[in-house]
């Protein structure tokens, strides 16, 4: 695994306020939050882009997205709404080389993006 700011999290070598874990998935607030609610969900293995996604990870973005919504429900935002955002490089601003979906809530969120 390389030296992201998430791989470290995931060996728990820097820490984080983790909200959700299972064997594949670890999910941790945002620590420049751009909502009341703002998780950061990420896959443990190192994929460092949404276009370096093949074929045999469909079921893990599928349990990410699930991995999502558990955390909307334990946050208490399922039922009002919440917003799930992949960044994928510059253009799209995605700032830390390893795919991770944002969940942001817990106010009316305005626009397309966060």
């Amino acid at each position: 695994m390389s030296e992201t700011i998430f791989a470290k999290i995931i060996r728990r070598e820097l820490p984080a306020d983790i909200v959700y874990e299972d064997d594949e998935i670890l999910a941790f607030r945002d620590i420049n939050p751009k909502a009341p609610v703002h998780v950061l969900v990420i896959p443990k293995i190192e994929i460092a882009t949404i276009n370096d996604l093949e074929d045999e990870h469909a079921e893990l973005i599928g349990k990410m997205v699930l991995a999502a919504q558990k955390v909307a429900r334990q946050e208490g935002i399922a039922e009002e709404g919440y917003r799930l955002v992949f960044n994928c490089n510059q253009h799209g601003c995605q700032v830390v080389f390893h795919i991770h979906m944002h969940l942001l809530g817990g106010k009316q969120l305005r626009g397309s993006a966060a």
